[in-house]
């Protein structure tokens, strides 16, 4: 899936490694500050973009786009599924439109990416993952979760205390809108006390496991615990 307003993410591109992220943020820094109006339209445009060369630059809002994948096919109401398996009592899959009929909570925190841009204050709401599970029923052997992405490339992985914090969410909006695919729509992976990349986009399974399963970003040496501002070498304010 992604690193920081993350990374693209099918498996058929290829790969952007670590020191060209940091590389092309430094370049792209001065533009985030200097063209503030330009990016506001850009992002608009950044989702149809088939060279891909749109994820090396600074996107609108403050955030920014790196893909690790040639492209993301779209999903809506009609085709979206998030399954919930694994370690668990009852199995289950959620359309779009049943996980919008959920109780949702809402949850406003600065994101913060491990390559040093911030966006403070900003909103996200869905539904805790903690409900998922308790809905489903965690078997006493499951110590972790896997969380995959429909791109096909993407996964992450949290500690299941971790994953049961209330400021761990399934979240359908951003900014008070539904969340659009090059936010990671419909649905995507919220985790407000950790580094951005751990914030799965275009999230399709949660899967119970035995043991932590390195994501994408962490089998390329980011860290797998990855709270702001106490890993990844960095000392950034937390945003908790």
């Amino acid at each position: 899936m992604s690193i920081e307003e993350d990374a693209d993410p099918d498996g058929r591109g290829t790969p952007v490694g670590r020191r060209l992220v940091l590389g092309m943020l430094g370049l792209g820094a001065a533009g985030l500050v200097a063209a503030p109006s330009l990016q506001r339209g850009f992002e608009a445009v950044t989702g149809s973009d088939p060279t891909g060369l749109s994820g090396l630059l600074p996107n609108g809002g403050g955030f920014r786009y790196y893909s690790v994948a040639s492209s993301v096919p779209e999903r809506g109401p009609q085709d979206y599924r998030l399954t919930v398996g694994g370690l668990v009592e009852r199995p289950a899959s959620y359309t779009l439109d049943a996980l919008r009929a959920l109780p949702q909570t809402r949850v406003v925190r600065d994101v913060q990416c491990v390559t040093g841009w911030r966006v403070p204050g900003t909103p996200f709401e869905g539904v805790p993952v903690n409900r998922l599970l308790e809905a489903a029923g965690v078997r006493p052997e499951a110590r972790a979760i896997r969380f995959d992405c429909f791109d096909g490339a993407y996964t992450e992985s949290l500690t299941l205390p971790q994953a049961r914090r209330d400021d761990v969410l399934v979240a359908l909006r951003m900014r008070d809108k539904p969340l659009g695919h090059g936010h990671g729509g419909p649905v995507r992976l919220y985790v407000a006390p950790m580094y951005f990349y751990k914030s799965a986009k275009w999230l399709s399974g949660i899967t119970l496991t035995e043991g932590v399963e390195p994501g994408y970003w962490e089998r390329l040496g980011y860290d797998v615990d990855a709270w702001v501002g106490r890993s990844n070498g960095r000392d950034d304010a937390p945003t908790v």
